[in-house]
C-alpha cells in the first residue's frame, strides 16, 4: 500500500511524529508531502487549536508535556502561529528528502528559531544547499508542487496534520502512528465488523 505523510511545519505535533516517520522511511517507501495547515483549515471552515482561547495555551502546554515524555527536544519558535509556507518552500526546494525535512523541523522546533520569512531562514537554506533563498521560495515549480501537494491532501479528504495516509485510510495525529503501524502490519484490522460498522453509524443529532 502506498504511504503519505502529510504535514506542516507550523505544527508542533507534526514535529512529534517525525522522529518515527523518520524511522519509518528507513524501511517503507514514504511519500513526504508538506502542505500548508492554514489552506487545510480554511478549505474546512475550521479555526486551528492556536486561534480558539485557552485551548491555544493547553495545546502549547500538551504538546511540551508529551516531548518531554518521550525525550524529544522542542522548544517554541519566537511567535505561534507563524506563516510556515517559507519553511514548506524551503522544504521543496531542497529536493524534501528527510535530510532536508529534519533539518527545517530541528531548525525550529529543537532551537526555536523563526521561520517564516526567507532571512530568518537563510541559514539553513545554505546548508542545505541554496544559497538565493529568495530566489529558490519563489520559482513557478516550488509553488506548483506545494500546490499539488495539496490538492492530492483534498483527493484523499485529509482534515489535519500530520496525518499518515496509508492506501486509502487516514491516520490523524502523531498519537495516532502506533494505530497506523497496526494497520499497516494487519491490513485486515477494518474488517472486523465492529470496526466495518462505525463506517456506517448513523448520524443521530446535527448542529448544522
Amino acid at each position: 500500500m502506498p504511504i503519505a505523510w502529510y504535514f506542516d511545519f507550523v505544527s508542533m505535533f507534526s514535529w512529534l511524529q517525525w522522529p518515527a516517520v523518520r524511522e519509518l522511511c528507513k524501511t517503507r517507501d514514504v511519500s513526504l508531502r508538506p502542505i500548508l495547515f492554514g489552506a487545510l483549515l480554511k478549505q474546512m471552515e475550521q479555526r486551528g487549536p492556536a486561534e480558539i482561547d485557552g485551548k491555544r495555551e493547553f495545546t502549547y502546554r500538551y504538546a511540551l508535556w508529551r516531548a518531554r515524555q518521550a525525550n524529544v527536544p522542542l522548544r517554541f519558535p519566537p511567535t505561534h502561529p507563524f506563516n510556515p509556507l517559507p519553511a514548506l518552500r524551503l522544504c521543496i526546494a531542497a529536493g524534501g528528502t528527510v535530510e532536508a525535512v529534519g533539518a527545517i523541523f530541528e531548525w525550529i522546533w529543537a532551537h526555536g528559531r523563526a521561520a517564516d520569512t526567507a532571512e530568518a531562514l537563510a541559514p539553513l537554506a545554505a546548508s542545505l544547499g541554496i544559497a538565493d533563498v529568495r530566489a529558490a521560495l519563489s520559482t513557478p515549480e516550488v509553488k506548483a508542487s506545494l500546490q499539488a501537494n495539496f490538492e492530492l491532501a483534498m483527493q484523499q479528504r485529509v482534515f489535519g496534520v500530520p496525518t499518515l495516509a496509508i492506501g486509502s485510510e487516514l491516520f490523524w495525529g502523531a498519537d495516532a502512528h502506533d494505530f497506523a503501524m497496526d494497520f499497516l502490519a494487519h491490513p485486515d484490522l477494518f474488517d472486523d465488523p465492529e470496526m466495518a460498522r462505525l463506517g456506517d453509524l448513523p448520524v443521530g443529532l446535527s448542529r448544522i
